[in-house]
């Protein structure tokens, strides 16, 4: 009975040593004494026994990487911190094991490095501005520079851009005076359209005196229906030249 009893655990335990279970998000690259022979997996893999066999799991999941902040120097010559977030994937297990010793940190210091490279080479109005831009270059650098590692970069979001509290400053200033500009203009363009609508009527008007006084019973008509006031009514000069003809 205790003969069975041992056997049993023998066999539980050579078969716990033999037998591994790779989830659907992972592949497990072994190794058969120190030799690579593929990535195996999702669902249960048969190992030799005895350390002749090593499995090591990679995840194929998307890893988000936060860059931390980086002291860059723009083409102007203003110091600035820029941080940013990195998405990235393992597909090809077999080279993020052989080619690289930590994928993961290796790809990390890239970014950094090809962070400060990237934003170093503009202005920092087009850092500000085109964001897009320096997202899809360092994705694309990123993703060639990681390629013999297995590791693809799928995207590069710059996060945060921090100026210096004088530049900051600086550019509060010059924000405020790109609005009084805009006012300024704004408000001459309405001057100009008012001075050209006040020389079409006075064209108008003086081509039909009619409507002159078309324009005096109108607004004689808005003044009465205000209260009580004095009312000046206007006579037109040519109606005063004919009573001074007929008194001489």
């Amino acid at each position: 009975m205790i003969f069975y009893i041992i056997l049993l655990f023998f066999l539980l335990f050579f078969f716990a040593s033999i037998l591994r279970i790779v989830p659907e998000y992972e592949r497990g690259v072994v190794l058969r004494l120190g030799r690579c022979i593929g990535a195996k997996g999702p669902g249960i893999i048969i190992l030799l026994p005895m350390g002749i066999d090593r499995i090591i799991k990679i995840s194929l999941r998307t890893v988000t990487l936060d860059v931390p902040s980086q002291d860059v120097i723009t083409k102007d010559n203003i110091s600035v911190k820029v941080n940013a977030v990195v998405y990235f994937r393992v597909v090809d297990p077999v080279k993020a094991i052989l080619n690289v010793e930590n994928y993961h940190y290796a790809t990390s210091q890239l970014a950094q490095t090809t962070l400060r490279s990237v934003c170093g080479q503009v202005e920092l109005d087009k850092l500000l501005a085109e964001r897009e831009r320096i997202n899809e270059e360092l994705q694309k650098i990123l993703d060639v520079q990681t390629e013999s590692w297995g590791v693809k970069v799928m995207n590069v979001e710059l996060k945060q851009i921090d100026l210096p509290q004088e530049m900051q400053r600086a550019m509060a200033r010059q924000a405020e005076a790109e609005r009084e500009r805009r006012a300024k203009i704004i408000n001459a363009e309405g001057e100009l359209q008012a001075a050209n609508m006040l020389s079409e009527a006075s064209d108008i008007l003086a081509r039909n005196p009619m409507t002159l006084q078309l324009r005096y019973l109108q607004t004689l008509t808005e003044i009465s229906s205000e209260k009580n006031t004095t009312i000046v009514f206007p006579i037109p000069i040519d109606v005063l030249s004919g009573l001074m003809k007929k008194d001489k």
